[in-house]
């Protein structure tokens, strides 16, 4: 090589050259360094594919949704109602379908008209019923089942979902369509929804990120070896930079292509494994064309920049290589700047606005804790070097571990620094989840589910007798909702009849006696006079007329808003007969459960389907979880396992490139005598002492983050101190197995083959 004659293209071709040229030495560092950035690169591709999974979804949801809504009934007309039910955790979402005609819609997915007590569900609810779990669940849904649903009518493969044909719809009851399909709605997420979204990205991308700057320096010091052969055949420092970032680029490549492998390899994997409420098909991930090519271009790049990085902190000369091995003291100051920035952006929306304003300023709050989480990879380094410093002198594989940390923990740090940054995210996000707790209406602590009859002319009484015997069942209250129109003219007034009972439930009322009548409004509202003669029900339809007595109660509504109601005790009633017939009549049916019975929320709910397939149910239990956060807790802990199985293979390739890199010393240990046992433990100390050091920082740093994050989504402020236990717990025994699994590859590096140079 003559000086002055490099070019740039020379130089880098160069470098592949040397990068694939180097034997079987060569190509096991260019297999390692392939193998950690595809980790990352899968990742990455991963990432990039939600937009189009959750477009997808929403498409495939909206394309069977009920559409177009008719008034009269016709030879292309369905009626059809949604309902809900419950399987174990999973929510299972169906559809009462009742054609009127010869030609009635078809929803995506069903290819035959359903018969009464037909039933038509997808696989993975077959399953369910097919196990032994399905002896509960047995008449719930129709009859007979007569087939499954066909992909297009599924956003994905695990979803729990229901057709089932009836004769008791009504156009008061349910829906009249002429066909399915609607446009995609935007409906937006909530604030915590989004909150426990940003994190667990945010976790994932920040140690991906480390996981790529950890792989492009494998087999460092071989490289800057052979850098030091060019700069004696008279290349300068420039041309060597150059011939790096040409040998780095291979690896990039090769990185982008068993990460594309990897991903492939997902899309038939994942879904499976995807938890009902997050069910996709394989074939709907698929990276957006732009951030794919974003990965395409910045792996490549970031890797170069890293090596160029790298290379300062080596003085490669014609003889050798001189490493800036002297002591580092790392300053305190600019490690902790970066997550006390982050901590006063997370903490600005919320003092100066409230919650409101914390949930609408999220790009703030996701910056905020990008920046605390990456402080979380600053202050490891220094942490762990003032614990090193202060850990006392014990046994021969002690000591070897603890001087070498002191020597170099650059390396340890680079290894453990993402496993903190996702420990620290996954536990910011158990704490959010560990207060949402609780179904909808369950407030009050009461288990409880509640029956919607909304069928023309019901008043719920048969629900008393048809489900008293149902073990678990303490207690039925009844009351019957009505639109009442004056005989003369005024204003209609929504009226309730039912006990004192569901009367101090619903109002918290904390006086009243059967022959009682209340107005439930603001004190300023304006109260039907005296002697005000009420038809109760649609005009028409057999109801009675009922006369407003003088001697009438207000109580203040829970909401100073909400319009005027009467409430009406059974004694006060008298004769009169209510008889709900208008869209928004029924009878509330609230059932008080027991707990300590066994699966008293099945049996209910089958009980209830097998009376009136068109009622709604809904279990208001105080144990129970929400099935929002049900979804988001299954998704988080396939997210944990997926991370951590990530940060166990990206470890397991870290910690053999560095017994590959040091089997020379390791080598002339052996040969003086040391036993290998002795050497096994010194790898495992030298991996154990940062992984407790990050675990601890990034435990209280996640809850640090937790507490904010909950402050901010207006939640109870608590800590979720199994899930800190279990993300912790499970973060250290991947890292030490996956170390213990590299302990027969130190029996190899430390054979007196070790000992020859080159």
């Amino acid at each position: 090589m003559t000086p002055g004659r490099s070019s740039a293209p020379a130089d880098l071709a160069l470098g592949v050259r040397m990068s694939v040229s180097g034997g079987r030495s060569g190509w096991a560092r260019l297999g390692l360094i392939a193998t950690g950035l595809g980790i990352g690169v899968a990742m990455l591709l991963l990432v990039a594919s939600l937009p189009t999974v959750l477009d997808t979804r929403a498409e495939r949801d909206a394309a069977r949704s009920p559409g177009t809504e008719v008034v009269e009934p016709g030879d292309d007309t369905l009626l059809v109602k949604r309902f809900a039910s419950d399987v174990a955790a999973d929510l299972v979402v169906g559809y009462l379908v009742q054609p009127e005609g010869a030609n009635a819609p078809l929803p995506p997915g069903v290819d035959r008209v359903l018969a009464p007590g037909e039933a038509l569900m997808s696989p993975a609810l077959q399953r369910v019923l097919d196990s032994p779990e399905g002896e509960l669940l047995d008449g719930r849904w129709g009859d007979r089942v007569v087939g499954t649903i066909a992909p297009e009518g599924l956003v994905g493969p695990q979803e729990l979902r229901v057709y089932v044909g009836t004769d008791q719809l009504t156009g008061d009851n349910a829906q009249r369509i002429s066909d399915f399909g609607r446009a995609v709605r935007d409906d937006g997420a909530d604030a915590t929804t989004m909150l426990m979204a940003l994190v667990g990205l945010t976790g994932l991308l920040v140690p991906v990120a480390g996981f790529i700057a950890t792989a492009v320096r494998f087999g460092g010091e071989a490289r800057d070896r052979r850098l030091a052969a060019v700069r004696l055949a008279g290349a300068d420092a420039a041309t060597t930079g150059r011939i790096a970032a040409g040998e780095t680029l291979v690896g990039a490549v090769g990185g982008l292509l068993v990460g594309g492998l990897l991903f492939l390899a997902m899309r038939a994997v994942v879904p499976p494994l995807v938890p009902s409420s997050l069910t996709f098909h394989g074939a709907d991930l698929r990276p957006v064309p732009v951030l794919a090519a974003l990965v395409a271009v910045l792996v490549p790049v970031a890797s170069v920049l890293v090596t160029r990085s790298a290379l300062k902190h080596v003085i490669v000369e014609p003889l050798g290589v001189v490493r800036r091995s002297t002591v580092v003291h790392r300053r305190l100051w600019w490690r902790v700047a970066v997550p006390v920035v982050g901590l006063a952006l997370m903490l600005t929306p919320l003092l100066s606005g409230g919650t409101g304003s914390f949930g609408d300023s999220q790009g703030l709050v996701l910056l905020g804790m990008v920046l605390l989480l990456v402080g979380v990879a600053l202050l490891l380094p220094w942490l762990l070097d003032v614990t090193v410093r202060r850990l006392r002198p014990g046994a021969l594989s002690w000591d070897l571990a603890l001087r070498r940390l002191q020597h170099e923990s650059g390396t340890a740090v680079r290894a453990v620094s993402a496993v903190v940054v996702s420990v620290a995210s996954l536990v910011a996000v158990h704490g959010l989840l560990g207060s949402e707790t609780g179904t909808p209406g369950s407030e009050d602590g009461r288990f409880e589910a509640v029956v919607y009859d909304d069928l023309p002319g019901s008043d719920g009484a048969h629900w008393a007798s048809a489900l008293a015997g149902i073990e678990g069942v303490q207690g039925i209250e009844t009351r019957v909702m009505t639109s009442a129109e004056p005989v003369d003219v005024g204003e209609p007034i929504a009226l309730v009849v039912g006990s004192c009972a569901s009367f101090t439930d619903t109002t918290g009322a904390t006086t009243c006696t059967d022959g009682d009548v209340m107005l439930v409004a603001p004190p300023d509202a304006q109260a039907p006079a005296p002697g005000t003669t009420y038809v109760l029900g649609a005009p028409g339809s057999g109801a009675s007329t009922w006369s407003v007595p003088a001697d009438v109660a207000t109580v203040e509504p829970e909401y100073p808003d909400s319009a005027p109601w009467l409430f009406v005790t059974p004694r006060a009633l008298g004769d009169a007969v209510v008889v709900p017939s208008g869209d928004y009549d029924n009878a509330i049916v609230t059932i008080a459960l027991d707990h300590a019975a066994p699966d008293v929320t099945a049996h209910l709910q089958t009980a209830i389907a097998q009376i009136d397939p068109t009622a709604t149910v809904i279990i208001n239990d105080p144990e129970a979880t929400s099935s929002m956060v049900t979804g988001i807790r299954q998704g988080l802990m396939l997210g944990t396992v997926a991370l951590l199985a990530v940060v166990g293979a990206n470890l397991l390739v870290t910690t053999a490139e560095q017994l590959r890199e040091r089997r020379r010393p390791l080598a002339v240990l052996a040969a003086f005598g040391v036993r290998r046992r002795v050497l096994g433990l010194s790898v495992l100390f030298q991996v154990a002492v940062p992984v407790v050091v990050g675990l601890a920082l990034a435990v209280v740093v996640g809850s640090g983050l937790a507490v904010i994050l909950q402050a901010g989504a207006d939640l109870p402020v608590s800590l979720d101190l199994a899930g800190i236990g279990v993300t912790a717990g499970g973060a250290a025994a991947v890292v030490l197995l996956a170390t213990a699994a590299l302990l027969p590859l130190l029996g190899r590096v430390t054979r007196p083959a070790g000992l020859q140079g080159e």
